[in-house]
């Protein structure tokens, strides 16, 4: 873990984009997930983009971005978690945690109800999430990793539909 004092989690600045950029490919070994971001920053559906820094570096990035959930003749707004990334030599240390707490607390302050992640099911529940709390939601992705979360209670009540995702996410 590293010391609260050390990490710092703070909205990213649009002159960190290439670093968040260099954490995404490095994070996950591919530039996907970087295309991505730059893809969902090009679309304007950011809602929180935070980055965690520690001696000066940005070492971890987490991006929240508007979703829907159709539901016939309406539109359910809710929000995607993806992509969050920790460069590897710091991966396990507490980074991943502190970017998604303060990403929903800043999520909570805005009046956003319902939060969609499609991660391991071993790590999201943590926060929160969970693969029955997104039972009534239809998805292109395994149950087992599809998860979601109310951040205030009862939002997901009534509510079942199938889930649109932005255009940068391709699906």
């Amino acid at each position: 873990m590293i010391p609260e004092a050390d990490l710092i989690v703070r909205g990213e600045q649009t002159e960190e984009w290439s670093a968040v950029r260099l954490v995404n490919e490095a994070a996950f070994g591919q530039p996907d997930e970087a295309d991505l971001v730059d893809g969902l920053r090009t679309e304007g559906v950011v809602l929180v983009s935070l980055v965690a820094e520690v001696e000066q570096r940005i070492v971890g990035h987490i991006l929240f971005t508007r979703m829907w959930i159709e539901m016939g003749n309406r539109s359910v707004p809710a929000v995607a978690l993806a992509p969050m990334a920790v460069l590897p030599e710091y991966q396990r240390r507490g980074i991943g945690q502190r970017l998604v707490r303060q990403g929903l607390n800043l999520l909570r302050r805005q009046g956003e109800q319902i939060v969609i992640v499609v991660g391991h099911p071993a790590y999201y529940p943590r926060f929160g999430f969970s693969c029955e709390t997104a039972r009534f939601l239809e998805s292109p992705f395994p149950a087992e990793v599809f998860l979601a979360m109310e951040l205030s209670p009862g939002a997901l009540d009534g509510i079942r539909g199938r889930v649109r995702y932005p255009e940068a996410f391709g699906l």
